[in-house]
C-alpha cells in the first residue's frame, strides 16, 4: 500500500530528531531533569479510575469523530491511496468538542467530571482505531480488487470464482471476525515493549506530548487557537468543494480538468486540479515524500510512458483498448507493482533484521545484568536513572493488568470463530489457509510491533502483500487462488496492523497516565465501530458515484487494480505480461533495492536528497496531477516558514488537517446530492482551439 504510514521519511522522523536533540546529553544536571518534567506539572491532580475515563461523552464524541475520519480516509483510499497522519486532526477535535461540551455544563452549573488527559487519551484511540477499519479494511486495495468492476480490467482471472462483489452484509461480518485478533495477540506483551525494552513508538509519543500540552495552561490556550484556525480552513475547504460541484455536470468537466499546464500537459496528467485534500496532504507530508511523488511523475508520464507508447504495433498491439494490461496500460500497472514490492520487501528485511538483533541485544543485556546478581527489576539491564516521571508512569501502568486468560482465550476464540467463518464468507480461501495464518500471525504481529517501536514503521501491508503470493499459490489457479489470496490479505493485513496500533495507544497511555485497561476498551470499542462505519461509508460511496474504479474517474482506486494484478501473478506467473515488461519490472525492482541501500548507507543528510522508491511508485499508473497539488502544499507550508517558521510549525498542521477535513466532509452532502439524482447544472470543459472551431461550427449547422 502506497501511504505514509511505511514511509521512513514520516512526519515523526522529525519529532525524533527533535527530542534527540532536546534530551542529547545524558548527564544534565537534576533541575533541568525536573524543569522538563511532565508529571510534576500534574502533580496536584487526581488520576481518575479506569471505569471514569470511559465516559459516554467520549465515546459519543469518537463516533462522531470516527464517521468524519472514516469519509475522510476512504476518500483518499479511493483516489490516490496516500494517506497521511490524522493523529493531530484527531487530537485537536476530540479537545474542541469535549472542552465546549464541558464549558456548557459548567456555565449552566451541571458538569460532574471535568475533562482529563486520560479521557482526551481514551478519544484519540478509539477514533483512530474506528478510522484505521478503512484502511486495514482494504476497501482502496485488497477488498475492492475482488469486484468484478477491477476483473473486468484484468483479463486474466476473471471467471466467477475469483470475483465477489461488495455486499454491506458480508463486508460487515468479514470485519469483525479478523478485526479483533490483533488486539488480543499482543496483550500479554506490553510490559516488555512498553516497559522492558523501552521502546520509542514515535507516533504514539507524538500524539502523548500534544494531548499532555493541550492540559497545561499555555497548551490550553495554543490548543484554542489551533482549532479555531482548523475551523477557519475547514469551512473554506468545505464551501470550495460545494462551489466546484456546480461546474461537473459532466464527465472532464470542472476545476478538477482545468488544463493548468496546457492541454498537451493536461493529456499526460500534468495540471494542478484544485484539490483542497491533496494541497493539505502536501502540508502534512515531508518534502521529500511530495518531491519523490512528482519526480516518480516526470519519469513515468513524462518519458517512459510517451517512449512506450510509440512502440505502438511492435511491443502491443496497436488497435487493444487503453485499458488493456496487454498494452501500455499493463506497463503502467506491473512496473508500479515492482517499485513497490523492491521498496517493500527491502524494508521489510531490513527492519525485521533491526527487530531480531536489537530483541537479542535486550536479552543478552538482561541475561549478564542477572549473572552479576542484579536484581530482575523491570530496569535491571538499563544503568540510566530512574525520573520522577517514569516510576510514576510505570506504577500506574502496571496497576491495571489485563488478565492474561482475556488475552489468551480471547484470541482462541477469535481465531476459532475466524476458521469457521471465513471459509462461508470466501469458500476458496479453506479453513486449513486461516489456521496456518493464525499460527504465524502473533510471530508476524510481534515483529511488525517491535519494529513500529524502533523505527514508527508499519509493515501491515508489506505483511498482506506475502500473504497474497503464498495463500494465492498454495490454493492454486483452478481453485480461485487469487480470491483465496486477496482474502488472506485482509486477514493477515488485520491482524498485524491492529496489534502495532494497539502497541502505540498502550504507549500513548503510558505517557498520559491512562489506564491499559481504559486503552483496551477503547481500541474494542473503536474496532467494533470501525467494522460497521467504515463499510457503510464504502457502501454509499458505491451507490452515490457509479464510476468508482474505472480509470480516470473521480475515484479509481488505484490499489485496488495493483493488489488484483499482484494476486493474478501470483497464481498464473508472468506468461500475461507484454512484451520486455518482465524486463522493466526486474529493472525497477533492484532499482527500488539499490536506491534504498544507497539511502542508508549515505546517512541522513544526504539521504534526504535521494527519492523515495515507494513514493515514486504512485503516481506510475495515477499520473501527476495530485503530486502538484502536494508541492503547493509543501511550498505554501515553505514560504510560511521562511516568514515565521514558530507560527507556521504551531498551526501548518492545523491548516493542513481543516483543508483536509473540509473537503473530505463535502463528499457527505455530495453523496446524498447523487443518491437524491441532483445533478450540477453547469459544465465547464476546455477544448483546444481547432475542437472549439468544429464545435461552434457545428452548433451553427444547427442553427
Amino acid at each position: 500500500m502506497s501511504t505514509i504510514e511505511e514511509n521512513p521519511e514520516g512526519g515523526d522522523g522529525a519529532a525524533r530528531r527533535r527530542r534527540r536533540r532536546r534530551t542529547g546529553s545524558a548527564d544534565g544536571d537534576e533541575e533541568e531533569a525536573a524543569a522538563a518534567s511532565i508529571e510534576r506539572e500534574f502533580d496536584g491532580k487526581p488520576v481518575p479510575a479506569w471505569t471514569e475515563q470511559l465516559t459516554v461523552r467520549a465515546f459519543a464524541v469518537s463516533l462522531l469523530l470516527g464517521v468524519m475520519f472514516s469519509v475522510i480516509v476512504m476518500k483518499l483510499n479511493l483516489t490516490t491511496g496516500v494517506i497521511p497522519s490524522l493523529n493531530v486532526s484527531a487530537g485537536l477535535l476530540g479537545f474542541f468538542f469535549v472542552k465546549t461540551w464541558t464549558a456548557a455544563l459548567a456555565r449552566a452549573g451541571l458538569l460532574r467530571r471535568p475533562f482529563t488527559r486520560q479521557e482526551n487519551t481514551v478519544i484519540q484511540t478509539c477514533v483512530v482505531a474506528t478510522s484505521g477499519i478503512a484502511f486495514s479494511g482494504g476497501f482502496g486495495s485488497y477488498l475492492f480488487a475482488m469486484s468484478e468492476t477491477i476483473a473486468k480490467q484484468s483479463t486474466e482471472a476473471n471467471y466467477a470464482q475469483n470475483i465477489k462483489n461488495p455486499k454491506l452484509g458480508w463486508m460487515i461480518g468479514f470485519l469483525f471476525v479478523v478485526s479483533f485478533l490483533g488486539l488480543f495477540s499482543l496483550v500479554p506483551m506490553r510490559k516488555i515493549m512498553i516497559i522492558d525494552y523501552k521502546l520509542i513508538y514515535p507516533s504514539g509519543t507524538a500524539t502523548a506530548h500534544l494531548i499532555n500540552s493541550f492540559h497545561t495552561p499555555s497548551g490550553a490556550k495554543l490548543a484554542k487557537k489551533q482549532v479555531k484556525m482548523l475551523g477557519k480552513f475547514f469551512v473554506c475547504s468545505f464551501l470550495w468543494g460545494f462551489f466546484q460541484w456546480f461546474y461537473t455536470a459532466g464527465d472532464n468537466c470542472g476545476f478538477a480538468s482545468f488544463p493548468t499546464l496546457g492541454l498537451e500537459a493536461y493529456q499526460n496528467k500534468f495540471y494542478f486540479d484544485f484539490s483542497a485534500t491533496y494541497v493539505g496532504v502536501g502540508m502534512i507530508c515531508p518534502y521529500l515524500v511530495n518531491v519523490s511523488v512528482l519526480l516518480g511523475g516526470i519519469l513515468s508520464w513524462g518519458i517512459m510512458w510517451p517512449l512506450i507508447d510509440a512502440k505502438k504495433g511492435s511491443w502491443y498491439p496497436a488497435d487493444l483498448p487503453k485499458t488493456s494490461l496487454h498494452g501500455l496500460q499493463g506497463y503502467r500497472v506491473f512496473i508500479a507493482i515492482a517499485l513497490i514490492l523492491g521498496d517493500g520487501l527491502y524494508n521489510f528485511f531490513k527492519v525485521f533484521g533491526k527487530t531480531i538483533i536489537a530483541l537479542v541485544s535486550q536479552i543478552k543485556n538482561k541475561n549478564s545484568a542477572n549473572a552479576l546478581g542484579v536484581s530482575d527489576d523491570t530496569s535491571a539491564y538499563d544503568t540510566s536513572p530512574v525520573s520522577f516521571d517514569d516510576q510514576r508512569r510505570t506504577q500506574l501502568f502496571l496497576s491495571d493488568q489485563i488478565p492474561k486468560p482475556i488475552a489468551y482465550g480471547g484470541y482462541i476464540a477469535v481465531a476459532v470463530i475466524s476458521i469457521v467463518t471465513i471459509p462461508h464468507i470466501y469458500p476458496q480461501l479453506k479453513w486449513y489457509h486461516v489456521l496456518v495464518s493464525y499460527i504465524f500471525a502473533p510471530v508476524l504481529a510481534f515483529c511488525n510491533a517491535y519494529g513500529a517501536g524502533l523505527t514508527d514503521w508499519s509493515l501491515a501491508s508489506t505483511y498482506g502483500k506475502l500473504a497474497i503470493f503464498i495463500i494465492g499459490a498454495w490454493a492454486g489457479a483452478s481453485h480461485g487462488g487469487v480470491l483465496a489470496g486477496l482474502a488472506a490479505c485482509g486477514v493477515m493485513m488485520s491482524i498485524v496492523s491492529t496489534a502495532s496500533d494497539l502497541m502505540q495507544d498502550f504507549k500513548t497511555g503510558y505517557l498520559t497516565l491512562a489506564s491499559p485497561r481504559s486503552m483496551f476498551i477503547s481500541q474494542v470499542i473503536g474496532t467494533a465501530m470501525g467494522c460497521v462505519i467504515a463499510p457503510s461509508v464504502f457502501w454509499l460511496f458505491l451507490n452515490a458515484f457509479k464510476d468508482i474504479g474505472v480509470p480516470g474517474s473521480e475515484y479509481p482506486s488505484p490499489n485496488a487494480l495493483v493488489y488484483r494484478n499482484m494476486a493474478v501473478l501470483g497464481v498464473e506467473g508472468f506468461s500475461s505480461l507484454p512484451k520486455h515488461c518482465l524486463t522493466l519490472c526486474f529493472v525497477f525492482f533492484a532499482a527500488a533495492i539499490v536506491i534504498n541501500a544507497i539511502r542508508d548507507v549515505v546517512g541522513e543528510k544526504i539521504a534526504r536528497f535521494i527519492p523515495l522508491p515507494m513514493a515514486m511508485a504512485i503516481p506510475f499508473y495515477l499520473g501527476s496531477y495530485f503530486a502538484i497539488d502536494m508541492c503547493v502544499g509543501s511550498l505554501i507550508l515553505l514560504i510560511w516558514q521562511k516568514i515565521n517558521k514558530a507560527k507556521a510549525d504551531a498551526f501548518g498542521p492545523a491548516v493542513a488537517s481543516g483543508l483536509i477535513c473540509g473537503d473530505g466532509i463535502w463528499t457527505l452532502p455530495q453523496s446524498v446530492l447523487a443518491l437524491a439524482k441532483v445533478n450540477p447544472p453547469i459544465c465547464m470543459k476546455f477544448l483546444s482551439r481547432s475542437m472549439n472551431e468544429k464545435v461552434d461550427a457545428y452548433i451553427a449547422s444547427l442553427s
